[in-house]
C-alpha cells in the first residue's frame, strides 16, 4: 500500500497502526491524520527511535498492511 492509499483512508487504517504500535493514543493518531511525517514524529517521542528508524518502522508497516 502507498503513502497516498493510507492517507486517504487514514480512518481505516488508524486502527493497525493502534495495533501496531500501542503506544500510541487514540488522540496522537487522530492528530496524525494521514500525515507521514508526523506519524514518524510520533513514533520517535513515544518509542525513542531515530529519524532513520522510525521511517524504517513506518515503511516496514506499510508492507504489511
Amino acid at each position: 500500500m502507498n503513502w497516498d492509499t493510507i492517507e486517504g483512508n487514514w480512518k481505516q487504517v488508524k486502527g493497525k497502526a493502534q495495533q501496531t504500535w500501542g503506544k500510541l493514543t487514540d488522540d496522537e493518531l487522530d492528530r496524525i491524520d494521514g500525515r507521514r511525517e508526523e506519524l514518524e514524529g510520533r513514533l520517535q517521542e513515544r518509542y525513542g527511535k531515530t529519524r532513520e528508524e522510525a521511517k524504517k518502522a513506518v515503511d516496514e508497516w506499510m508492507e504489511q498492511i
